[in-house]
């Protein structure tokens, strides 16, 4: 599943006209004004004709006083200063307002256009680019990866190396959930010949992210199902609040878009909200949902729907189960017994058991892993909620402990941030390097 097709994401087109019809309309307007200033200035020369032999008649033409061929410097001055004569002492400041405004249209079109193309690129570097993922993987990271670099560097920078500086090196490791044990190795790595000898920070950051790559990279195993097992028995546990029914959902999205058909019973009768989710998500991917009233034994409403889902030729159930602590013994009781009953219509049932783990829940992963190993028998792991307040290196100490395939880490609430875990990027992520 690791060759997953990419669906769901959709790129919206933003379509401007620029209206050219206002600007030509304009431009006829012009010439119909000069029209009109050469029209009366036609008129006033015959008034003035007639003037010359009646000068008492001058109260008449009182309206149009500023157009007489005599004082012609006189018309000239009056136009000018007819908006505003009152201004006249201070022109200067006239001219300084008047080219104020003219930028203002200028600069109103050019913001218009600069939101729209900055949109536009946005969703395709986000399709899926290495490069993007490993951006959102580093920022999931930043809590555990700030953490440690900045150790790092005041660690190292401008000290020989010691054993006080091995020593607090080795308590940086610790804090970040590394594990005792590999905290142990990493510092025995970097002490190794370098005595007495300053070291650059850089390197040590390169010693890091290889030593937690050499622990995930045996665990890097895609998810895959038999095909030959119809339908594929999937049981998704963990304590509440881990991402359970969102994780369903996203695993129903990618399967249902190769082409298998699914079919998600909502187990968690305890939470009328979680059946509500895993029925919208049904909807939306296309696949089938069993669901029994809040309270309905969990048990028998699996082993209706592993029975509806072999009558419908399904190929995958995805089976829900209610959030349990790993320390009430009576609630991994009953995850128990989900267990026995989907057996009884098939030995092998179920062929896969998830356990999802809160990247923010620190050591506390390394207990509900090693509980819900041995109660349901844990096939695979899949972290989630790496949201640059997860506590990322815990992965790493469940990985050399437990040695259970982790299939797929998620850092965001869609599905292309659901992707199948990378060792090599997840190590040189939370060691702070960039991609290669």
């Amino acid at each position: 599943m690791s060759e997953k097709k990419k669906g769901g994401f959709f790129k919206r087109l933003f379509n401007r006209i620029k209206g050219k019809p206002a600007q030509e309309e304009t431009d006829e307007t012009i010439p119909e004004d000069q029209a009109a200033l050469e029209a009366p200035q036609e008129q006033d020369t015959s008034l003035t004709t007639e003037q010359l032999p009646e000068p008492e008649v001058q109260p008449e033409p009182e309206p149009e006083p500023e157009v007489q061929p005599e004082p012609e410097p006189e018309p000239e001055v009056q136009p000018e200063p007819e908006p505003e004569p009152e201004v006249q002492p201070e022109p200067e400041p006239e001219l300084e307002v008047q080219p104020e405004p003219e930028p203002e249209p200028e600069v109103q079109p050019e913001p218009e256009p600069e939101p729209e193309p900055e949109v536009q690129p946005e969703p395709e570097p986000a399709a899926s680019s290495k490069k993007g993922w490993f951006g959102r993987l580093r920022s999931g990271l930043a809590k555990s990866s700030n953490a440690l670099t900045s150790g790092i560097t005041s660690v190292f920078t401008k000290r020989k190396l010691d054993a006080d500086t091995i020593q607090d090196f080795e308590d940086i490791l610790i804090q970040a959930d590394l594990g005792i044990d590999m905290a142990t190795r990493i510092t025995e790595k970097v002490s190794k010949g370098r005595f007495d000898k300053e070291i650059d920070p850089q390197e040590i950051k390169q010693i890091l992210a290889d030593e937690i790559t050499a622990v995930l990279k045996p665990v890097e195993i895609p998810f895959t199902f038999d095909e030959s097992q119809k339908p594929f028995v999937i049981l998704v546990v963990g304590v509440n609040g881990a991402g359970k029914t969102t994780t369903i959902g996203k695993l129903g999205a990618i399967a249902t878009n190769e082409g298998f058909s699914v079919t998600v019973a909502a187990c968690d009768t305890f939470r009328a909200a979680a059946v509500e989710q895993l029925k919208v998500w049904g909807q939306r991917i296309g696949a089938d949902v069993v669901s029994a009233p809040t309270g309905a034994d969990a048990a028998g409403l699996a082993f209706d729907a592993q029975k509806q889902a072999t009558q419908s030729g399904s190929d995958i159930l995805i089976i829900d189960t209610a959030g349990r602590l790993q320390n009430k013994a009576d609630l991994m009781a009953e995850l128990e017994k989900i267990v026995r009953v989907l057996k009884k219509q098939d030995d092998g049932a179920p062929h896969a058991v998830l356990l999802v783990l809160d990247a923010t829940t620190g050591q506390n992963a390394v207990t509900q892993t090693e509980i819900f190993a041995k109660i349901a028998g844990v096939t695979g792991i899949i972290m989630t909620k790496l949201d640059g307040t997860a506590r990322g290196g815990i992965l790493v100490a469940i990985a050399e402990k437990f040695k259970l395939p982790i299939h797929a880490i998620g850092v965001g609430e869609q599905i292309d941030d659901f992707q199948p875990f990378d060792a090599d990027a997840f190590a040189r992520a939370i060691a702070g390097l960039d991609d290669e």
